[in-house]
């Protein structure tokens, strides 16, 4: 068993019709997806919209989600910033919550080199040495990429225990397990790539196609580990029009439209992100009544 579960739901926040934090639908699909396939739930990460989310709103939201699932699943606090203070901090404050880990991005914008990366991590695992750390590169998103070397180096430090991929390059994924030990937990950050990162000796996936099919996610990553790859390829080609048409836009405008079509009443996204246009919504209605999710 990895640390964090093989499959990790990165949460949408749900907004109400004002458009603050509806805490109360946030409680109510927390529930729902550690009852359908999560192991545990990544809060005020990418797909949480953190960035347009105060440090306030997402205490409460750690706070309310820890309650709402108790220890039925593990929840992981995005507490990561552009400034290392900040992300001490927000980290402190996730570890007093008696939270299970922390999500720790790329600092963004400031591109710092690679010796800045590695002082940046360290200076959170120090300053907070119980809390699990998992780390998040996204160069599309932050501007800079987290060398495999680093990661290595990273992954001496006793808290730092995973780190969450979404590079989209294998070779880099592959360059990284070499390096690591066999404990240190690499995840999938894109759905898609998830079967091919357990080839190469991944730990699971932090999803955004798990709001909607938890428990298949859950069933591909075990029929890969119990030897049989051709029933876990047959799950992922099924799947795969779904992870293609979640990401047709800015992520989480795809996933917070499709759960609206379920009857979520988890809101649109905040400004400066848009509602998703018509034809995209098509797309995403014709996939879902494809995959018999609507």
């Amino acid at each position: 068993m990895t640390s964090f579960g093989k499959v990790l739901t990165a949460m949408v926040t749900p907004f109400d019709s004002e458009g603050g934090v509806d805490y109360g639908v946030a409680e109510k699909l927390a529930i729902h997806l550690i009852e359908h396939g999560s192991d545990a739930l990544v809060i005020c990460g990418t797909t949480g919209e953190s960035p347009t989310l105060s440090w306030d709103e997402e205490y409460k939201l750690f706070q309310v989600v820890k309650d709402a699932i108790a220890s039925k699943g593990q929840v992981i606090a995005g507490a990561g910033s552009n400034s290392t203070r900040e992300a001490i901090e927000a980290t402190q404050k996730a570890a007093k919550l008696g939270l299970d880990g922390v999500l720790q991005v790329v600092p963004y914008y400031n591109k710092p080199p690679q010796e800045g990366l590695y002082q940046h991590f360290q200076a959170i695992a120090q300053a907070t040495p119980e809390m699990p750390i998992m780390l998040y590169n996204i160069p599309g998103r932050t501007g800079q990429n987290l060398q495999p070397e680093i990661v290595a180096k990273l992954a001496e430090i006793s808290n730092v225990v995973a780190i969450k991929e979404a590079s989209g390059d294998l070779d880099q994924v592959s360059q990284i397990r070499r390096l690591t030990p066999q404990d240190f937990d690499i995840y999938s950050g894109d759905d898609s790539l998830t079967l091919p990162m357990l080839a190469l000796g991944c730990a699971g996936v932090v999803s955004v196609a798990s709001h909607l099919v938890g428990e298949p996610l859950q069933k591909m990553v075990q029929f890969f580990e119990q030897g049989q790859p051709k029933s876990a390829t047959e799950l992922h080609l099924q799947l795969l029009p779904l992870f293609k048409v979640l990401f047709c836009t800015t992520n989480p405008i795809p996933i917070k439209a499709a759960l609206c079509m379920q009857g979520w009443s988890v809101g649109g996204t905040r400004p400066p992100l848009s509602d998703l246009s018509q034809s995209f919504y098509q797309q995403l209605e014709k996939v879902l009544k494809e995959q018999h999710l609507i």
